[in-house]
C-alpha cells in the first residue's frame, strides 16, 4: 500500500500484522478514530459495559493464548478506570497493550504520570508517521524478558492526520532468551549431586509445547514437581511427580518438604514462592537454589542464587528436556514417592462441612461432569480457593485465577475465555463480593454468543448477599437459579450446562434462607450498562 493514510489505520495495520483477531472496549468508545479502523480491519471489537471489564478481559485472552491483549480505552475518564485492570496485569506478569483514544491537547502529560506505576512503558505517538514503530515496539516492550502492560496514547488530533503508508508492516521482534550450555551443564551436575531435588514452577511464557518438554524432563529425572497457587495447570496433578502447589493455605507436608529440599529448582515464580518459609535444610546440610526467569532484575530477588539461568520457562523447559540423567540413576526416588502420598492424602481429605450445599459434594459433582480441557475461573474468596485446590488441572491453559485479590475479574475472565477457546467449557468460582460489581458483563456474554457458567458461592465465611443475584442475571438474559439444598445442585448445574448462554447458580453454602423472589423492577444503576 502506497500514498498516504490515517494514522489510526496504521495503528489497526500494526495490530493485524502481530496476530491480533479480537480487541476490547467499551460501548462508549465504540465510535473513536481506533475503534472505527479496527472495524474497517475486520478486527474483532468486543464492548464490554465497564473499562475494567475490557481490561480484565484482555488480560485473561492473552494469559490463555501467550500473545498481548489489546484494549481500547477513550479519553481521561476511559484512562483512570482501566489503571486497576494495569495493575493487574503487571502483578500476573501479563502482555497487554492499552491504547487511549481520544485523548484532547495537554492530556498526555497527567496520563504519563496516572499509568508510572502500573506500565512497563508508556509511549506516546507524536506524528502519524510514528504510529507504526510505535505499536511494533509496545508489542515487543509487552512481550519480552517480563512481560507486562503497555499504554499508547494516541491524540485525537493525530489519529486523524495524515501519514506515509509503509510498504509492509512486519510483525514485532519478541525476545526469547535462551539458557546457555554452560549453565545447562551446571545444572546437571548439580541434579547428579542432589539426594532431595524439588521443582517449583509458575510465572508466565510458557507454552503448552514447553508444558510438555517439562513434563518429560520431570519424568525422565523422577523429579518431584510443584506449581505456585494460580499456576497449577502448569503440570498435569494426575501425574506421579506432581506433589502440590504452594501459596494461600497450603498444604504444611509440600511446605516440610521444601524446607528439607537441598535443590529447589525453581522455572519462572518469584523466589519468594518457594523460599519464604526456610533457607536450608533442617539436617544442616547445605541447599542449592537454581532460580530460572526471563528477566535479569528478577533472577533472585532479595536471596541470591547459587545458579541464575536468565531464560524463559519455554526455552528453559527445550533446553531441560535434553539433560541426562544420572549414570547410576537418581537417588531419590523414594522421595519424590513420599511427597507425592502425602499429596494426594492433603488433597483428598476436605474438611466437614456445615450448611445444606455441602461444598464436597459439589466439587465431586464437577469432578464427575467436567472434561479435562474446562476452563477454571477463580478469584480470592475462600469458596473458590478450595474448589481450586481440590480440583484436577490436567491441561496447559485451564486456569485463569490471581492471588492479587482483584474485585469484580471472575465473570469478565470467564468471557474472554469462552471467546479466546471457543468449545472449552468454561466455570467460575467467585463470590458475591465479586460477581455484584460486574454483573452487567452477563450481558456483554449474550450479546457475544458465550457461556460460562458462574457459581456464585455464599459460603458462611462472610454474611450472605442479600441480593437475589439470580433475580438480576435473568434480567441480563442469562439462566440462573438459587441452590439450596445438596439435591438441587445437580440438576441445577445440568441446566445451566445446557441452556445455551450465559448462567449463574447462587449457592447458600451455609444454609440460609434465601430474600424473596420478587425481580426487581429495574436494573440497578450501579449494574446499568452505560449507552
Amino acid at each position: 500500500m502506497m500514498g498516504e493514510t490515517k494514522a489510526a489505520r496504521l495503528v489497526a495495520e500494526t495490530l493485524a500484522a502481530n496476530g491480533v483477531a479480537r480487541v476490547f472496549t467499551v460501548a462508549s468508545a465504540g465510535s473513536g478514530a481506533a475503534i472505527d479502523a479496527l472495524h474497517a480491519h475486520a478486527i474483532e471489537v468486543v464492548a464490554a459495559a465497564l473499562e475494567t471489564s475490557a481490561v480484565v478481559m484482555a488480560e485473561a485472552t492473552a494469559r490463555l493464548t501467550g500473545r498481548p491483549g489489546v484494549v481500547v480505552v477513550s479519553g481521561d475518564c476511559g484512562a483512570a478506570l482501566a489503571v486497576a485492570g494495569l495493575r493487574l496485569a503487571a502483578h500476573e506478569a501479563t502482555p497487554l497493550i492499552l491504547l487511549v483514544d481520544g485523548i484532547e491537547g495537554g492530556a498526555t502529560g497527567p496520563l504519563r504520570d496516572l499509568f508510572a506505576s502500573s506500565a512497563k512503558w508508556v509511549a506516546e505517538i507524536d506524528g502519524p508517521d510514528g504510529s507504526v514503530a510505535m505499536v511494533t515496539r509496545a508489542f515487543t516492550i509487552a512481550a519480552s524478558g517480563r512481560p507486562g502492560p503497555v499504554v499508547v496514547l494516541l491524540p485525537t488530533a493525530l489519529a486523524e492526520g495524515l501519514a506515509s503508508a509503509p510498504r509492509a508492516i512486519r510483525p514485532a521482534p519478541i525476545v526469547e532468551t535462551h539458557p546457555g550450555a554452560a549453565s545447562m551443564w551446571d545444572l546437571q551436575k548439580r541434579l547428579w549431586a542432589a539426594k532431595r531435588p524439588l521443582a517449583l514452577l509458575g510465572g508466565s511464557r510458557w507454552s503448552e509445547k514447553a508444558y510438555r518438554q517439562f513434563a518429560r524432563f520431570a519424568d525422565k529425572f523422577d523429579l518431584p514437581v510443584a506449581c505456585a497457587f494460580g499456576r497449577q495447570a502448569l503440570f498435569d496433578q494426575l501425574d506421579p511427580h506432581y506433589v502440590g502447589d504452594v501459596g494461600p493455605a497450603g498444604d504444611p507436608a509440600l511446605a516440610a518438604r521444601i524446607d528439607a529440599a537441598d535443590l529447589l529448582l525453581i522455572v519462572g515464580a518469584d523466589v519468594a514462592s518457594g523460599t519464604d518459609r526456610a533457607t536450608a535444610p533442617e539436617d544442616g546440610s547445605s541447599r542449592t537454589l537454581v532460580h530460572v526467569h526471563a528477566s535479569a532484575e528478577d533472577l533472585g530477588g532479595a536471596m541470591p542464587p547459587d545458579l541464575a539461568i536468565h531464560a524463559s520457562p519455554s526455552a528453559f523447559a527445550a533446553a531441560a528436556e535434553g539433560l541426562e540423567p544420572p549414570p547410576a540413576g537418581v537417588a531419590w526416588a523414594a522421595w519424590r514417592e513420599a511427597a507425592r502420598a502425602e499429596h494426594v492424602a492433603w488433597s483428598e481429605s476436605q474438611p466437614a462441612d456445615a450448611g445444606a450445599v455441602r461444598m464436597a459434594g459439589v466439587i465431586d459433582h464437577l469432578r464427575a461432569a467436567l472434561p479435562p480441557e474446562t476452563i477454571l475461573v477463580g478469584d480470592a474468596s475462600p469458596a473458590s480457593l478450595r474448589l481450586q485446590r481440590h480440583w484436577r488441572f490436567r491441561r496447559f491453559a485451564t486456569q485463569l485465577t490471581t492471588t492479587f485479590g482483584a474485585i469484580g475479574r471472575g465473570l469478565p475472565a470467564g468471557i474472554a475465555a469462552g471467546l479466546a477457546l471457543p468449545g472449552r467449557p468454561v466455570v467460575v468460582a467467585t463470590g458475591a463480593g465479586d460477581v455484584l460489581r460486574t454483573l452487567s458483563e452477563l450481558a456483554t456474554a449474550c450479546e457475544n454468543g458465550v457461556a460460562p457458567i458462574v457459581l456464585l458461592f455464599d459460603d458462611g465465611e462472610r454474611p450472605p448477599s442479600p441480593t437475589d443475584v439470580a433475580a438480576i442475571a435473568r434480567i441480563y438474559g442469562a439462566f440462573a437459579a438459587a441452590v439450596e439444598t445438596a439435591e438441587a445442585f445437580a440438576p441445577a448445574f445440568e441446566a445451566a450446562r445446557v441452556c445455551g448462554g450465559p448462567s449463574l447458580l447462587h449457592i447458600r453454602l451455609d444454609g440460609t434462607a434465601s430474600p424473596p423472589r420478587t425481580a426487581p423492577t429495574r436494573i440497578p444503576e450501579a449494574a446499568a450498562r452505560p449507552g
